[in-house]
């Protein structure tokens, strides 16, 4: 089967999209399919093309950006261009291109699907609001044009007023997790990094790029919170935070917090493989305070809990579930820092009635589950439409 990924960032760049495309389009290589990611050159410095884990990775200059989106003159050249050897096209929203790709897999014949990863909410202005508005008109031509729309949870989509208009045409598939246990050597070796003694508790740890939705002032202000009965309280940060794509006045803003918390507050930076692992285990409880509908699940949370650390996150439809389905953690209001700091507090102090065994957790989200399902649900469309082009 050879199947064309298109979505608008792609790695090395840092995202939850991004790990789940590539997660996805690794997993489906390796079982034998060919795979190809349509995507942006956001970064001169990357390869306009290249071989990627098993996966040809197609990348289109840019010639501006509005706001986190980028226009390309060349992509719809590239996209006509890649087509006709396509079985199937898998879009991935929130996108600018989304309606142009949509309706080209339809004039070139192939079935197609769209992944709904989050709703894209522009800061407030005038320019804002009318880029909204186009983005919005786009999005709902998609997903008029596509075959098939899939959304990590049921929960998020009988909350999305985008995805209710497609219930007819809806797939629920849960998102690619892997991650491995760290060895007790890279656990030490974290610890001994990060300078993390037994008297910072609660250890916080999360795992996000330092941007708005992702309600990190909450968490500064529940650390502050927490650190008047527990002056040792300490957060770890993990992920990108310097010069994030759109996020630039975000990160000014918070800059002063930062620095008056001093070392209760440390960035270790973009963490991966057996790092990511360790920054998990060392860590007391996780934290997911997003914000709105932007967040769709957070795979971070089940990352966490396969390396059995529970999780408190934001009561937001999607983000919710894995802890609501395995239980190992806690939900608290959006944007609310008291219940927050209560919370984590909580966690911490009867962590055993929280963590759950490692198996349990695999048995509802696995990368080979999400291709599975995603197989089962190409062969459908392909069949479908063999058949309907069939005299």
């Amino acid at each position: 089967m050879r199947i064309l990924h298109v979505l608008t960032y792609y790695r090395p760049h840092i995202s939850g999209l991004t790990i789940y495309v590539e997660r996805l389009a690794r997993g489906l290589a390796d079982a034998g399919h060919q795979v190809t990611i349509l995507t942006s050159q956001y970064d001169r410095a990357l390869p306009c093309r290249e071989w990627r884990d098993g996966v040809d990775v197609v990348r289109v200059p840019v010639l501006a950006r509005i706001s986190k989106g980028v226009l390309m003159p060349a992509f719809g050249v590239t996209l006509r261009r890649l087509l006709p050897s396509q079985d199937l096209v898998h879009l991935h929203l929130p996108q600018f291109d989304g309606a142009g790709v949509a309706i080209n897999a339809r004039l070139f014949h192939k079935p197609s699907l769209l992944t709904v990863h989050g709703d894209i909410r522009l800061p407030d202005g005038p320019f804002n609001w009318v880029v909204q508005r186009v983005i919005n008109l786009m999005n709902r031509i998609a997903g008029h044009a596509v075959d098939r729309v899939v959304s990590y949870t049921e929960d998020f989509a009988r909350h999305s007023r985008y995805l209710m208009r497609y219930r007819h045409k809806l797939s629920i598939i849960p998102p690619p997790i892997e991650i491995a246990l760290p060895a007790p050597d890279d656990l030490e070796a974290f610890r001994h990094q990060w300078q993390i003694t037994p008297a910072q508790r609660p250890l916080i740890g999360m795992c996000a790029r330092l941007a708005t939705e992702k309600g990190v002032e909450v968490l500064v202000r529940a650390l502050q919170i927490i650190r008047q009965v527990r002056p040792g309280a300490r957060v770890l940060f993990a992920g990108p935070y310097r010069d994030v794509i759109g996020e630039e006045a975000y990160a000014r803003r918070l800059r002063p917090a930062f620095d008056a918390l001093g070392p209760a507050w440390t960035f270790v930076g973009t963490l991966q493989g057996r790092a990511l692992a360790a920054f998990y285990a060392a860590c007391d409880v996780t934290v997911l305070p997003s914000l709105n509908s932007t967040e769709s699940f957070g795979m971070v949370q089940v990352e966490s809990m396969l390396c059995g650390t529970p999780v408190v996150c934001s009561d937001l439809p999607g983000v919710r579930v894995a802890v609501q389905t395995t239980g190992m953690g806690s939900v608290v209001p959006p944007g609310d820092a008291p219940a927050l700091a209560a919370a984590i507090l909580d966690v911490c102090d009867h962590r055993a009635r929280y963590v759950k065994p490692r198996a349990f957790i695999a048995q509802h989200y696995s990368t080979a589950r999400t291709v599975h399902d995603y197989l089962q649900l190409y062969d459908s469309l392909i069949q479908r439409r063999t058949s309907s082009s069939t005299p």
